[in-house]
């Protein structure tokens, strides 16, 4: 059995101090049920010099509690935990903190918790066996507006595009500043990159983004990249019906 967690500000063995670039490190959020790994991620999170745990939760539900209270960058979230699932607790903490980055983590690269994970939000997919040279990479590259995930991760995605078509019928809906920044999110671009590229600040192209996620219906770059990617193949597709033969 899970012994109760008090979580703190200041974990012990870490201090909040600027680190050498003067920046504050970056703070953490863990919501792990195994006391074991919840350690070992821990200290990997905290062996990076500008990050920070900041508090590591046991269930979704001291998460759905503590981290509102904690102010988090980003949140790595065990997707198996008792009681509330990582993705209903995922679901619930957007719905209260829309701009908090929630990465996903599991060790099962599992085809429909991954995109019951996009739909309810998730802003990264990473396996458990992920490297910390990875680990760090992919905690900046969600800050900055990227999608990170594992190459088995998105290798699922590719499959999904070539089993789950788009109906030719369906349309994007989007202006064409919306579309081109789709575009360049499709690409793999972050934010900050896609700013640069189009001569505009970091803060207009998400307030397009929000707008493109309304339209769209979905909560996360990965699921708007997915929607725009197969809507282009669908109209790339040939038409089915087989043409008249001349003799």
């Amino acid at each position: 059995m899970t012994q109760p967690h008090d979580p703190t500000p200041e974990p012990a063995g870490k201090k909040a101090a600027p680190s050498s670039s003067g920046k504050h490190p970056i703070r953490i959020a863990l919501v792990e049920d195994q006391p074991k790994a919840r350690e070992n991620w821990t200290r990997r999170i905290n062996s990076f010099p500008d990050f920070d745990c900041i508090c590591s939760c046991v269930s979704a539900e001291e998460a759905l509690t503590v981290i509102p209270e904690m102010h988090p960058d980003v949140v790595l979230m065990d997707i198996f935990l008792p009681r509330m699932s990582g993705i209903e607790c995922l679901a619930r903490l957007k719905a209260k903190l829309p701009e908090l980055q929630i990465v996903i983590l599991t060790a099962m690269d599992n085809q429909e918790l991954l995109f019951m994970a996009l739909k309810a939000g998730a802003d990264g997919y990473l396996l458990k066996r992920t490297k910390a040279v990875d680990l760090r990479r992919a905690l900046l590259d969600v800050l900055d507006g990227g999608v990170p995930m594992t190459s088995q991760i998105a290798r699922r995605l590719i499959e999904s595009f070539r089993e789950n078509p788009k109906s030719k019928d369906e349309s994007l809906n989007l202006s064409a500043r919306e579309e081109q920044i789709l575009q360049l999110v499709s690409k793999g671009h972050s934010n900050k990159l896609i700013a640069e590229n189009l001569g505009m600040s970091f803060d207009t192209v998400r307030t397009h983004l929000k707008r493109v996620f309304k339209k769209l219906h979905v909560k996360s770059r990965t699921e708007a990249a997915m929607y725009y990617i197969n809507s282009k193949m669908s109209e790339q597709r040939p038409d089915e019906t087989k043409p008249e033969r001349f003799s």
